[in-house]
């Protein structure tokens, strides 16, 4: 787990390249209340362009407690198709686990729908390599 201080963010000068690259290296960013306030200031649209604009770190909160929590978030994102795909498993996990975490993020999918099920039209599940399956139709 990395480090920086406001001083090393602004050492990135604005510049869009660098901090493209920067947020390229990480997967999240963690703040604290304060510091969240100057990032756009000084890092200007590049983390929010890259998706990956920092959580809030409270003063009183387990910073691992947060890390494990951010870990175990998937985030639900649309550009202009109408299709969705999301990561909710890994190869280290078992087949139980797996469903169960297909199960949650199809519910959870649901629950932000206006209409729920009928706004969904098919789900699929698929692997990296393998072929996919479809799951509702």
């Amino acid at each position: 787990i990395d480090k920086m201080t406001i001083d090393d963010l602004k050492k990135f000068n604005k510049n869009k390249k660098l901090i493209k690259k920067f947020a390229k290296k990480y997967d999240n960013f963690l703040a604290s209340a304060s510091l969240i306030k100057q990032i756009p200031r000084i890092l200007g649209p590049g983390l929010t362009k890259a998706g990956k604009f920092p959580t809030v770190l409270d003063e009183n909160e387990n910073l691992q407690d947060k890390i494990d929590s951010t870990k175990a978030t998937i985030k639900f994102q649309m550009k202009k198709v109408m299709c969705l795909s999301l990561a909710v498993a890994n190869v280290t996990m078992n087949n139980g686990d797996i469903a169960l975490n297909v199960q949650l993020a199809v519910n959870f999918l649901v629950s932000l729908l206006k209409k729920n099920w009928q706004n969904i039209k098919v789900l699929y599940i698929k692997s990296t390599m393998g072929p996919p399956f479809q799951i509702f139709y």
